[in-house]
């Protein structure tokens, strides 16, 4: 085992889930030997269902079914189930709005909202089969509006609501949906993100949409077209909370989630339900070590799909208490996180390396000025962390005592596939470690063939899981083509990665983030993680650009830490600097300085657009999930 490793305190074995490596190895094998007996069995123990499925598994490459016959409702799952517990009294959810309003809700509340609403769905006619957009800030009726349309079977599509008009079009066309589920407004850095607006705009070209059901969030006025608008709380007047879960096959479509790429139409992503269920569920108890009494907060947006799973699906169906913000993390001042968790005793936190990154950024003073003794766990989700910054959320938010769970997995995994089980497995700062049980892992070359330790190449998997991908909506063959068609019998990820001598996974990001230098493959990342090192530098983005001489060259986006900098010598210094890191072949042929990177909105650095600047001075792809598209402008400009 490498030096630079954390093993779980003694302490923290003993209270744990999965206790020691031999523990997550006896998991680990069993799963791998009989993945149909070890998953029905979990299946049978952690969810309940109507009716018992006939078997298992049915793989029919590229396409799977899990719990084939069985019935169940992922809504009963998250609610029901638990009132006839002492968790009917337990808070499900702890929510605070952005200008500091808050709410708490019970599991027995949480089922009475989600049922009147589904009586709501119900008398205008909606069931199973049907198709909802939810288009909301992140205010309760969120996870209410999804559990409701769960427990009618209504496939529903949450759309993020940072996304534009023609983003939201785009979305209800594709999936021909004929309710659209949104709010006045929200709140976002003080100024009300005017959601109802933006559909009105879509609608324009949706003639399909029957009922637009509204929220008040903000108060402010907004045009309510009659026959098709209608007020969520003028609905649920006079409204039962009494309704029965629809009974649904364990395939029975539970969501789509749209991922946009660089060109051509965004996909719907397709989750159904049994098998997603029981792995968000397990991954919960697992990767977060989840105990009953704990506050768990996964401060992501539920419009991306760490929302849907660990903000909603899993954190209910495990019984968890969930914290659910609407706001941004500087404001009112860059404490807002930190006095959250101060004051809800947080447990659990489980956030983006962007966003520790930006904390950084501020110093160490916003998260002293807390007290952050509750926190038990980290998380980390949505791109690999780098060391400087796992170091930095050990030390300072985690006070050298917290393990700090490095989550990968994506939009079409449905769950977490590799991380740590924090009771077990010991830490390697950038790596997510191991693959979760009946995950089986592997990195190749484009022939499929097994890459030796040390040896960059694709990451795959070589089994199906319960919370995979089912299709593309409308799209089979982009489905093969595009996850199952580039390694034979085996799911592409996209991503490179490596496998250390210990077996560790350390992910490097998208295949198209590795860069290729006069014959060396370099990744993106281990450029980022060498300037993030340096005392001045607080992030990094690294894309390639063409170069006659070397095919690509490195160029490197930085922004710095508070102080007066000489740009010219720290430039240089810089370049000297990833020399030193990494290889004289690995030093940036251009680093530009910039006060801020371009992000999404859930804090993911869109290099894309970066290679896009450095390549053509323009950007002409999907920029809708930009937070600030005055960042593209400066870079750009």
């Amino acid at each position: 085992m490498s030096q630079d490793t954390y093993p779980p305190s003694a302490d923290f074995v003993s209270k744990a889930h999965v206790s020691g490596m031999e523990a997550y190895q006896a998991l680990y094998e069993r799963a791998e030997k009989t993945p149909e007996d070890f998953w029905a069995e979990l299946a049978e123990k952690e969810l309940f269902w109507f009716r018992k499925w006939t078997h298992a598994f049915e793989w029919h490459p590229p396409f799977v079914k899990w719990f084939v016959g069985g019935t169940t409702n992922a809504s009963y799952n998250c609610l029901d189930r638990h009132l006839a517990t002492p968790r009917k009294d337990k808070l499900a959810i702890i929510w605070e709005g952005e200008p500091g309003d808050q709410r708490a809700i019970t599991y027995q509340e949480l089922h009475r909202l989600v049922c009147r609403f589904a009586n709501v769905l119900k008398a205008r006619g909606y069931k199973a089969g049907d198709r909802a957009i939810i288009y909301m800030p992140m205010i309760p009726e969120l996870p209410v509006a999804m559990l409701a349309c769960a427990r009618l079977g209504i496939m529903h599509s949450v759309v993020f609501g940072g996304f534009s008009a023609e983003a939201l079009k785009a979305r209800i066309q594709d999936l021909d949906a004929t309710a659209v589920i949104t709010a006045d407004g929200g709140w976002r850095r003080g100024k009300e993100v005017r959601l109802k607006d933006a559909v009105d705009e879509a609608l324009v070209d949706c003639p399909g949409v029957r009922d637009v059901i509204v929220c008040r969030r903000t108060g402010s006025d907004v045009p309510m077209q009659e026959g098709r608008d209608l007020w969520w709380h003028e609905l649920e007047q006079g409204v039962s909370d009494d309704c029965p879960a629809v009974e649904l096959d364990a395939e029975h479509p539970l969501y789509a989630l749209y991922t946009s790429g660089t060109t051509g139409r965004p996909k719907g992503i397709l989750h159904t339900t049994g098998g997603y269920l029981l792995q968000t569920t397990m991954t919960m108890k697992w990767v977060f070590d989840l105990k009953d009494e704990d506050i768990y907060w996964c401060a992501a947006d539920i419009g991306w799909v760490t929302g849907h799973s660990y903000i909603v699906y899993g954190p209910l169906s495990a019984g968890a208490t969930s914290v659910i913000y609407e706001g941004a993390p500087d404001t009112p001042a860059w404490d807002r996180w930190w006095s959250m968790v101060e004051k809800y005793k947080v447990n659990i936190l489980y956030t983006s390396p962007t966003a520790i990154r930006a904390l950084l950024r501020q110093g160490d003073e916003w998260p002293n000025k807390h007290d952050l003794s509750s926190l038990r766990l980290l998380g980390s989700v949505g791109e690999p962390i780098n060391p400087a910054a796992w170091e930095w959320y050990h030390r300072v938010v985690g006070k050298s005592r917290c393990p700090i769970v490095d989550t990968w997995w994506q939009t079409e995994t449905g769950s977490i596939l590799i991380a740590p089980m924090p009771g077990a497995v010991p830490l390697k700062p950038g790596s997510a470690t191991l693959p979760m049980p009946g995950v089986i892992a592997d990195i190749v070359d484009l022939d499929g063939k097994p890459a030796r330790a040390g040896q960059e190449g694709y990451l795959i998997i070589r089994r199906p899981w319960p919370s995979m991908i089912r299709t593309i909506w409308g799209d089979p063959k982009r489905y093969e083509d595009q996850y199952w068609s580039r390694v034979p019998g085996a799911y592409f990820t996209g991503d490179a990665a490596r496998r250390d001598e210990d077996g560790y996974f350390w992910v490097l990001g998208r295949v198209d983030d590795v860069m290729n230098v006069s014959g060396h493959r370099l990744s993106t990342m281990e450029v980022e993680s060498a300037l993030v090192k340096h005392p001045a530098v607080a992030e990094a983005a690294v894309v390639g650009k063409p170069d006659e001489l070397t095919g690509q060259a490195v160029c490197a986006f930085v922004t710095l830490k508070g102080g007066g900098w000489d740009y010219d010598n720290l430039g240089s210094e810089l370049r000297d600097w990833v020399g030193h890191e990494i290889g004289k072949f690995a030093r940036p042929a251009e680093i530009r300085f910039t006060d801020a990177l371009p992000k999404t909105r859930s804090g993911k650095i869109m290099r894309r657009l970066l290679r896009e600047i450095v390549t053509t001075h323009s950007v002409t792809g999907d920029v809708t999930t930009l937070e600030d598209f005055t960042v593209v402008t400066k870079l750009s400009g």
